[in-house]
């Protein structure tokens, strides 16, 4: 028996020791009929560090025994809903742990699988249900919203589809915010999901500090390549940047590879890039003459063919 097969052998001794240890430990903490604080950070100290070394059987044991409780430590949960989806699918289904905007992220990374998961879900929110309908049929979704509007005895109007999700996406963060921060993140997303654009140009030239008639340029287009520098130079997550995306450009998103490329160009755009553009951005606004061609176009109250909801909220001063 050669010196590899040795190793092998251990590997295999190694591996189920670990897998013993992940279900006893999981099965011994489910066992609790309200585990302390203690004893959940004890098993994600516990099992997260064996999470690597364990079979996809034993992670799917894990992933269904810990969506029965409520009180399953978060880390481990959100570990397993990386996984991949027939290892999640019970956490992804019934986890109470798992918040509405944890299910956001898990779509945006994952796409469709997760996706179709999650909308098994009792009481899932409107928001997410109808962002997975527009994920798997973006046609069926938007008829279903027209639908929905003829019975209530109204006309569907152009992008009616779009300010649904972003009135829905609203509604459910700001259920979701009662603890709010001023962090520039934070500001971007609530004024994002206001629906009103100047309230979030205006939080963005903050954020940035540039000058209005600048971010007026970055949010007024007609894709989101600037945003893209924009929130990549304040070194938002991948989930947070697309959050604001999607809220700012839903038209942008009508599938899971949309998703999916904003993410790549989001995760590979380097930071010196997106810095560079910042400073361009400022150099340009000390110019008076691009200064003030800029703010005419800001202050103008023609409707932009873009965003035709947002054009409307933009009022001559």
């Amino acid at each position: 028996m050669s010196s590899s097969d040795f190793r092998q052998i251990a590997m295999r001794t190694e591996t189920r020791k670990a897998e013993r240890l992940f279900r006893a430990a999981i099965s011994a903490f489910c066992s609790l009929p309200r585990p302390s604080r203690r004893e959940i950070a004890q098993l994600e100290d516990l099992a997260l560090p064996l999470f690597d070394d364990v079979p996809d059987e034993a992670l799917r044991f894990g992933a269904a025994a810990l969506s029965e409780t409520e009180y399953a430590p978060r880390q481990l949960v959100l570990r397993l809903a990386e996984s991949t989806v027939d290892v999640a699918a019970p956490l992804l289904i019934r986890s109470a742990v798992l918040s509405d905007v944890d299910l956001i992220a898990l779509i945006s990374r994952h796409g469709l699988p997760h996706a179709r998961a999650i909308g098994r879900r009792k009481d899932l929110n409107p928001a997410i249900a109808h962002l997975i309908r527009a994920l798997e049929r973006p046609k069926l979704a938007v008829t279903r919203t027209a639908v929905d509007e003829t019975m209530e005895h109204a006309k569907p109007k152009p992008g009616e589809a779009a300010e649904d999700v972003r009135h829905r996406l609203r509604a459910m963060m700001g259920a979701s915010a009662a603890a709010r921060d001023t962090t520039p993140y934070s500001k971007l997303r609530e004024t994002a999901l206001s629906g009103n654009l100047v309230f979030f140009q205006t939080a963005l030239a903050d954020a940035l500090r540039i000058d209005f008639a600048t971010a007026h340029s970055i949010v007024v287009t007609s894709d989101y390549a600037r945003l893209l520098s924009a929130l990549k130079v304040l070194e938002l997550g991948e989930d947070h940047a697309f959050l604001i995306a999607v809220a700012v450009f839903p038209q942008q998103f009508p599938h899971p590879q949309a998703i999916r490329l904003f993410l790549d160009r989001y995760r590979l755009l380097p930071i010196d890039a997106a810095r560079n553009q910042l400073s361009q951005w400022q150099l340009d606004a000390m110019s008076p003459g691009l200064r003030d061609a800029r703010q005419t176009t800001a202050n103008s109250d023609k409707p932009v063919v873009a965003q035709p909801k947002f054009g409307k909220n933009l009022k001559k001063s």
